[in-house]
């Protein structure tokens, strides 16, 4: 199960790569995000190599950071390997909230970002299918 950090950022020209330049300068290696906005804020969702540092250092910057537990599913690089996480999920009767794409270093394979309300009980059917959660 990983950590992901909620950082809530104004909208405006500048902002995210004052964060991603707050991490660079800390040393924190960005693993996989993605970015959702409004008119005036946007919630930036990553999962970085130092999760507690990341939030030291962007609240220290006077950003609002929260962390939130999500599963990182590893899966085929093939058409189709992500609707076969999903069926799995659906005919587990388990809502998906929202995913995003990472990158295994060491398997190279995707990752996929899942959060779910009930992430330990979802990664305890997906590893019992056979899947590799991270």
């Amino acid at each position: 199960m990983l950590k992901q950090i909620s950082i809530y950022a104004e909208n405006k020209k500048g902002c995210l790569q004052n964060i991603t330049g707050i991490l660079c300068q800390n040393g924190i290696n960005i693993l996989g995000s993605v970015t959702n906005d409004s008119a005036e804020y946007g919630i930036i969702r990553m999962v970085v190599s130092d999760p507690e540092k990341c939030i030291e250092v962007l609240q220290g910057a006077g950003y609002l950071c929260k962390t939130t537990p999500v599963l990182a599913v590893e899966c085929q690089d093939e058409v189709g390997a992500f609707d076969k996480i999903l069926k799995t999920l659906f005919s587990s009767n388990i809502n998906v909230n929202y995913t995003y794409l990472s990158f295994n270093r060491e398997s190279a394979r995707p990752i996929m970002v899942i959060s779910t309300d009930d992430v330990k009980a979802v990664e305890n059917i997906l590893v019992n299918r056979g899947y590799n959660c991270i």
